[in-house]
């Protein structure tokens, strides 16, 4: 379904390349019944000052809404949890302004639960007939489970449970070629054939899923990063917020927030 999905918006887009927002809106139209019951991927369209003018029934559930009319006209700034938002924004403005296509950007959502949620993001710009970006159209996919019908599963299962034992310390392409067994290409190509993630990003997803359970403890954000396999605080807050939209203190932050919440509704 991902590569499908990916393929469709991109022919529809190319389909629409030099056209205006509102050929593009109609053209989307027929489309959305269709997105609508794509549960696992949230698809949107946004003007050029980052503001939704079109999205699938997905996105204003995961938004908490009903419907999508509260979500039009509003950036994502607006629309999610300040930190988050200002990240999904910013990306947003490099899109619109520079260009730059985002593909398969791995993000950590929270959910309700507060437990993380890994997501892969694509954005690419919306162009008019003088060839002027006009808006953007995005997805963001969970994460799927590993492909386990995959021939290659049994040595890339290998890879990923050295990773997951060892993420603490540096983790090199050549230990983890020589435990699959194949070319660096190989991998690269094989991961994100059964993970959907590339090596670097599996290694960088196994880290923050640490980082989460830990700053939850009363532990110096410090001991954190090298305990996650960071040489030092600000290589680990850099990540960190690439990933998950918040600083390690913001995160923390927020997951006292949460505590202070779920307490007040069972007094």
């Amino acid at each position: 379904m991902t590569s499908s999905t990916l393929e469709s918006i991109a022919r529809w887009r190319d389909g629409f390349h030099r056209a205006t927002m509102d050929e593009l809106l109609v053209g989307m139209a027929p489309l959305l019944p269709v997105l609508d019951l794509i549960p696992n991927a949230a698809i949107f369209i946004k003007d050029s000052q980052a503001r939704y003018l079109c999205a699938n029934q997905t996105l204003a559930q995961r938004c908490g809404l009903k419907s999508l009319q509260p979500l039009l006209g509003k950036t994502s700034a607006e629309v999610f949890p300040i930190q988050l938002g200002q990240v999904y924004t910013a990306q947003d403005i490099k899109v619109l302004q520079d260009g730059q296509v985002l593909e398969s950007q791995l993000e950590l959502h929270l959910f309700k639960n507060r437990e993380p949620g890994w997501c892969l993001t694509y954005k690419w710009p919306l162009y008019n007939r003088q060839e002027e970006i006009i808006g953007l159209i995005g997805i963001s996919l969970d994460l799927q489970s590993a492909s386990k019908t995959h021939p290659a599963y049994k040595r890339l299962a290998a890879v990923d449970e050295f990773i997951r034992r060892n993420f603490s310390q540096t983790v090199t392409m050549a230990e983890l070629t020589g435990i699959a067994g194949m070319s660096a290409a190989q991998l690269e190509r094989y991961c994100k054939k059964i993970f959907h993630l590339s090596p670097r990003q599996m290694i960088h997803k196994a880290r923050l899923e640490h980082a989460h359970r830990l700053l939850h403890e009363d532990m110096a954000i410090t001991e954190v990063a090298l305990r996650c396999g960071y040489a030092d605080h600000s290589a680990f807050s850099r990540q960190f917020k690439a990933l998950t939209g918040l600083t390690p203190r913001q995160y923390r932050q927020q997951l006292g927030k949460n505590d202070a919440g779920l307490a007040a509704n069972a007094e």
